[in-house]
């Protein structure tokens, strides 16, 4: 090299540098490479790695162009330009390079980068090294590792999966199933639990390895999965002749699998053991000691699962038996009406809620229908659903209107020492007549569905949840009325029975009717195909269901008679009565008169609850004898007999009973012995 022109490009007075002498003997060269000049020494062994003379190399990173192929030069540069820009002391690198004879070699390099006082890279110093021999050693040893990994992952996967169970059927699922332990090349497994100081089989496969007599067995029995459990010790059977001496009453039973080797597993829990698993293989010798480490790991973790899936049972069994305490026992039978209910748990643990129903027979041929769920899923839940079945019932049965039984329930919860709220219909159904009245707190809407199949959606105004009601002082609860016809069928339900991942309740509630439609006739199947629709899509929310259908046979008698209560200021009551009076004239088959009816009925009711202190008393019946009549009662507290008066060309009242007396066939007064009934008859045509 000409010495002016280093001068001139003022190279480091300590350029190249001197490599120690290590390097060379462990077949190492070293580069010094000045980055100002753009000069890179190599010493002799470093041009030995890439196969070049001294005279074929003229101190220019170029000329080793010739030895390095173009898409790992374009590499290499990349990576330590990258190094320089990003402010790296060093960099290293696996490469190809190109021999005399044409072959690729693989090339290691590490170079280290000098900077100045403000950070400039000045210089790199490094070495390289063949590296062909290194990356063949570590071929294998990656083939070996990759196996190793296949199987660590296999069992991590089974970990994995194992963490969703719930139930020991889902862990023994989960071991028989395609993406389980198949994959770590097992032929069949076996798993007993202990129960009571037995092992219960609890799984077993493929078709046919089932031993007879092996169902349950005794920990003191010359069995492997025996063994385990007496002994907490892995057992690796290594061959077909180990598991013949060692087994000899098991072994004749399942030699025809052509098993070569298994192991069984002892499954421990918290210290003691729960159970064992046995993995039985039949195109395997031995097992290396990386394959039984994983092995006792796959059992300890399957172990863990298994313990947790045996709590959740026990778990869920004690909610859902709490649960099962607190709806009613049995559904009354309520004459002219049929009944089905269901409550279908969910399916987690203690995971229940506070879903309930209840049938509340009631006086006067009437019945009372509740649906509700207590939000929160636990056992307290269940608790507090307990305690207001039992209050609603109560106020029920005492005879106040629907939305009194739920206003004083909403206070109720309001004063229990609970924070939860529950959403509930109530529905008191009037079966002779077919007058339901509704009353909705929060809940969801209920279905019709009609004596011909067809299903529709019952629109019922609500007020707030109970609970939520006391405590914001909106204890107004409206009612609507419906008329239920014979052979209709209402559908009552929690929100469990219609909520569906990614769609809102009016989705569900479409499906619902859809499959209300088609569903079977019979009520009690109808029930059941509900809940198995919940669990068909994955349901994960517990269920009530009522179904509330009118007979067809249920009709008023000839002599049949309806009584209602309307208080003073009690607009409700006057609602219902006016209800009353007109389902029972359809009913009684005298529908052409209903308005006639209804009204003078309302004059009669009016007249005795604005010229008396108290209530009145309406009672409708069919009188027979000389033709049939519709008879219409009002009674009240007053003795004073009511008067007709000229109302007047202006008078706003005193129409009342000229008008009752247009409209009726015969009306009159009578005294009672504490007060008077105010009666009107119509003339109804006979009864088919």
């Amino acid at each position: 090299m000409d010495d002016r022109v280093a001068g001139a490009l003022s190279l480091p007075d300590d350029w190249p540098a001197h490599p120690d002498l290590s390097l060379a003997l462990n077949r190492m060269g070293s580069f010094d490479w000045d980055l100002d000049s753009g000069l890179m020494h190599m010493d002799e062994p470093a041009l030995e790695v890439f196969d070049l003379r001294a005279d074929e190399y003229d101190d220019r990173p170029e000329s080793l162009a010739v030895r390095v192929p173009p898409d790992e030069g374009v590499r290499l540069d990349a990576l330590v330009a990258q190094a320089l820009k990003s402010g790296r002391s060093n960099y290293g690198a696996y490469f190809r390079s190109l021999r005399r004879d044409g072959s690729l070699r693989w090339t290691h390099t590490q170079g280290f980068v000098q900077r100045d006082a403000s950070g400039r890279p000045r210089r790199i110093i490094g070495i390289v090294r063949d590296a062909t021999q290194e990356l063949a050693d570590s071929t294998a040893r990656r083939e070996l590792d990759r196996e190793r990994r296949r199987r660590t992952s296999l069992v991590e996967a089974t970990t994995a999966a194992l963490a969703h169970a719930r139930t020991v059927r889902d862990v023994t699922d989960v071991l028989k199933n395609s993406q389980g332990l198949a994959h770590l090349g097992a032929t069949s497994l076996v798993m007993g639990l202990i129960e009571a100081g037995r092992i219960h089989l609890v799984a077993d496969g493929p078709e046919g390895s089932f031993v007879p007599g092996t169902r349950y067995t005794r920990t003191d029995e010359p069995y492997p999965m025996s063994e385990v459990v007496r002994t907490l010790t892995p057992r690796f059977i290594e061959s077909a002749e180990d598991f013949a001496a060692s087994y000899p009453l098991l072994w004749p039973h399942i030699s025809h699998l052509g098993i070569t080797s298994a192991a069984y597993l002892p499954l421990i829990a918290q210290a003691r053991p729960i159970g064992a698993l046995g993995l039985l293989y039949s195109d395997k010798d031995g097992f290396t000691g990386d394959e039984r480490n994983l092995l006792v790991a796959l059992g300890t973790s399957i172990a863990q699962s298994l313990q947790r899936a045996m709590l959740y049972e026990q778990e869920h069994d004690l909610a859902e038996g709490l649960q099962q305490a607190m709806l009613p026992r049995r559904i009354p039978d309520v004459p002219g009406a049929q009944t089905a209910v269901r409550y279908r748990s969910a399916r987690l643990g203690r995971d229940i809620g506070g879903d309930w129903y209840d049938v509340i027979p009631l006086p006067g041929g009437r019945v009372g229908a509740v649906i509700g769920d207590v939000q929160g899923h636990d056992t307290h839940a269940a608790a507090v659903m307990g305690q207001l079945r039992i209050v609603l019932r109560a106020y029920a049965a005492e005879g106040h209107s629907p939305a009194t039984v739920m206003a004083r329930a909403s206070v109720f919860l309001h004063e229990l020492d609970t924070d939860r709220f529950a959403t509930c219909t109530y529905a008191e159904a009037d079966l002779t007549t077919g007058v339901v009245q509704l009353v909705r707190a929060g809940h969801v809407d209920p279905l019709v569905r009609e004596a011909d199949g067809s299903c529709r959606k019952v629109p019922v105004e609500g007020g707030l949840p109970l609970g939520l009601s006391a405590m914001f002082g909106r204890l107004e609860y409206p009612v609507s009325t419906v008329e239920l016809d014979p052979g209709q069928t209402m559908v009552l339900f929690t929100d469990g029975l219609v909520e569906l991942p990614g769609a809102d309740l009016d989705e569900g509630t479409q499906l619902l009717a859809d499959m209300v439609r088609n569903g079977p006739q019979d009520l009690q199947e109808l029930a059941d195909r509900l809940c198995e629709w919940v669990d068909e899509r994955g349901g994960e929310d517990d269920v009530a269901v009522l179904l509330l259908r009118r007979r067809a046979a249920h009709a008023p008698q000839p002599g049949g008679r309806l009584q209602q209560h309307v208080a003073q200021n009690d607009p409700e009551a006057l609602s219902s009565a006016r209800h009353m009076i007109r389902a029972a004239v359809r009913a009684w088959g005298a529908k052409d008169r209903a308005d006639e009816v209804e009204l003078a009925a309302d004059e009669l009711t009016t007249n005795a609850l604005m010229h008396t202190d108290g209530g009145a008393i309406v009672t409708i019946r069919v009188l027979t004898g000389a033709g049939r009549r519709l008879r219409v009662d009002v009674e009240d507290r007053s003795s004073a007999l009511p008067r007709r008066r000229d109302a007047g060309e202006s008078g706003v009242s005193g129409r009342g009973l000229m008008l009752v007396d247009q409209l009726a066939d015969a009306w009159g007064v009578e005294s009672r012995g504490t007060g008077k009934c105010v009666w009107c008859e119509f003339n109804i045509p006979p009864r088919d």
